[in-house]
């Protein structure tokens, strides 16, 4: 019996949703019909996903914002809950990577966790209280956060942060009806990667590590969130899904 995901009445604010992974699941969600709040901090390129859910017959809420400074991940929250009518899903995939040498020196951790671990569990304490019960929270983590990789300590040691944070919070917020999951992609093309990408020889470093034999995409990605916020996935919590063509397994 074929399975289809409905998501009509969610309302989900997705945040890192002006590029690669974030606005693809945006644009899903929007597709299996949830209204959809997008939180960014680039003005133009939050205007194209809206205008890619737009070309679907639906509308969504753009919100601008630095997540980063100490009110914004407050004021998303806030403005998702008063344009959308309430939450019922919180999707963090607003994330930074820039590989460095661990001898680069703590600057280097102190961006990566500004955006990979505060701003995702600011907007998680913000929203949490407006999805009890029935809501979920899906965190973007990395393959990062399961393996070690060179020049990546600091990028890793966020994605690692995540991965706990996921098991803690879903754990402590089991009792009030709402589920915690993460995605954790291997290395898929986005605009954060390009330069990464436009090397041959980084292609080809990467192809050999992945069993499947070809780098991910955003759209490799973006079906499992809407798997992991819908009531399909209601007995799922505490758990981070690998999509890394086996990179991990390997």
């Amino acid at each position: 019996m074929p399975v289809s995901i409905d998501l009509t009445g969610k309302k989900a604010l997705v945040t890192g949703a002006s590029s690669g992974i974030g606005a693809e699941i945006a644009v899903a969600l929007a597709q299996a019909g949830a209204a959809v709040a997008l939180g960014g901090r680039d003005a133009d390129r939050l205007r194209t996903t809206a205008n890619r859910i737009r070309a679907l017959g639906t509308d969504c809420v753009q919100i601008i914002a630095d997540l980063t400074t100490p009110d914004g991940p407050s004021d998303v929250v806030n403005a998702a809950l008063a344009q959308l009518g309430g939450l019922t899903t919180l999707v963090n995939a607003v994330g930074v990577f820039e590989p460095n040498p661990f001898t680069e020196g703590v600057e280097v951790l102190d961006r990566h966790w500004a955006s990979n671990v505060r701003a995702p569990y600011a907007l998680a304490c913000a929203a949490v209280e407006h999805l009890r019960p029935g809501g979920s929270v899906l965190f973007i983590s990395s393959i990062g956060g399961h393996v070690g990789f060179p020049g990546c300590a600091a990028y890793g040691a966020t994605k690692g942060a995540i991965e706990l944070l996921v098991r803690s919070l879903a754990v402590e917020e089991a009792p009030n009806g709402v589920r915690v999951n993460a995605i954790a992609p291997g290395n898929v093309r986005t605009p954060m990667n390009q330069d990464l990408f436009a090397d041959p020889e980084y292609e080809a470093q990467e192809l050999a590590l992945t069993p499947l034999g070809r780098i991910g995409e955003v759209t490799d990605i973006a079906p499992a969130a809407v798997f992991l916020v819908s009531d399909s996935a209601s007995y799922i919590t505490g758990t981070s899904l690998v999509i890394d063509g086996g990179v991990v397994a390997g």
